[in-house]
């Protein structure tokens, strides 16, 4: 697993006053064009050419270098310990001078990039793998702000996610301005419980976003209320939830519906399913989700697991029924051998690449480079029906 937080151990020509910045970390080779370009180096040569470049900050990724040959040239340097060492050009970093704490908020060579914007949420989900907290974390949209000019322009997909991003919905929607005024080619989705949008003001500042590829990914965890309300600890949560989303899309944006399957959805997939293709046959795909075991999750695990294999079945089905009601439907976070081999072609390789995984066994399968595989965060349950697939 990738370690996307840490402590610099040098941090130099910066003053304990100043605000969080964002650096953008650049090939010493290049030139720097922001004012938040710094040169990412590993060895004392590449210092010396990041000088004649003309940077004035270098991010170094070494921890046992000395102060290279022409180190005292450049006015910023931060030092960082050797297991950073996946940061590449383009890269992008929340740094915050005073505790030397950075952050990595962007990779450029990574298809799975999301900004998580607040902690805070109303809902106090059973699995929840973000555990929400009551704090003032408005600091963290504004960073994300800064740092979009500096994504590049090329990415592919960016993700917004929480706690719930919506608390602060005026401060959302101008991130997501800014992202169709700066990347309006990159597919931008928000990860919702999707209450806000019961306010009709707020569904209609997301549609007025206008952003050509913008969606939200909101869940529902039962047909029946109260199941879906004992889930996410919030009374009235499904009447609110089905509400925002049918305003939503009436005036016509992208929704996902998002399940996580676990001892309390899971049994019961089939009917949510049959329900959602009744009910709501014009949302735009629908994500049934295997559990990440941390956060939440690991304290209600005699709650929450249930062994894949022991809902195999009504999975199977829920898929059969959504696909028959021409309702897009993908798999995510399952490997493929506790799943039916109807399901393998609606199964993604959904895992985050930077908490991603495989067992021993998946050495010898012949489906390995399709295969979702397993969450490395929390404490991973797996499955008594893992197994290579021999073709």
């Amino acid at each position: 697993m990738l370690a996307l937080y840490g402590v610099a151990t040098i941090a130099r020509g910066f003053q304990p006053q100043e605000p969080r910045l964002v650096l953008r970390l650049r090939s010493p080779t290049s030139r720097p064009e922001h004012a938040a370009d710094v040169a990412l180096a590993r060895n004392a040569h590449e210092i010396d050419i990041a000088v004649s470049s003309g940077f004035t900050g270098a991010f170094v990724v070494r921890s046992e270098m000395h102060e290279p040959s022409r180190g005292n040239e450049l006015p910023r340097m931060i030092q960082v310990p050797e297991k950073f060492d996946y940061l590449s050009d383009g890269d992008v970093l929340g740094f915050h001078s005073a505790s030397r704490r950075f952050r990595t908020l962007y990779r450029r060579s990574s298809a799975h990039n999301s900004f998580l914007v607040t902690e805070r949420c109303n809902h106090y989900c059973l699995m929840c793998s973000q555990p929400p907290r009551d704090v003032d974390d408005s600091w963290i949209l504004r960073e994300i702000r800064e740092a979009l000019p500096l994504v590049d322009k090329q990415t592919r997909y960016l993700g917004f996610t929480g706690g719930e991003p919506l608390l602060d919905w005026q401060e959302l929607t101008a991130a997501l301005r800014d992202c169709r005024d700066l990347l309006p080619q990159t597919a931008i989705h928000v990860l919702s419980n999707g209450r806000a949008f019961a306010s009709t003001e707020i569904a209609a500042a997301w549609a007025d976003v206008k952003h050509p590829a913008l969606s939200v990914g909101i869940p529902i965890y039962s047909a029946v209320d109260t199941v879906h309300d004992y889930v996410v600890q919030a009374k009235g949560a499904f009447d609110e939830t089905v509400l925002g989303i049918l305003k939503l899309k009436d005036k016509g944006q992208r929704v996902e519906i998002r399940v996580v399957l676990h001892a309390v959805t899971a049994p019961r997939i089939a009917a949510t399913c049959r329900w959602l293709a009744r009910n709501l046959p014009f949302v735009d795909h629908v994500a049934l989700m295997g559990l990440e075991n941390t956060g939440f999750a690991i304290a209600n695990d005699d709650l929450l697991w249930i062994d894949p294999m022991d809902y195999r079945e009504q999975l199977a089905e829920a898929v059969d029924v959504l696909a028959a009601g021409k309702v897009p439907v993908s798999v995510y976070n399952l490997p493929l051998c506790v799943l039916d081999r109807s399901v393998w072609s609606f199964a993604q390789q959904s895992i985050s690449d930077w908490k991603n995984d495989f067992v021993p066994e998946c050495e010898r399968c012949d489906e390995k480079k399709r295969c979702s595989g397993f969450f490395t965060t929390g404490r991973p349950r797996y499955s008594r029906g893992i197994q290579a697939i021999i073709n």
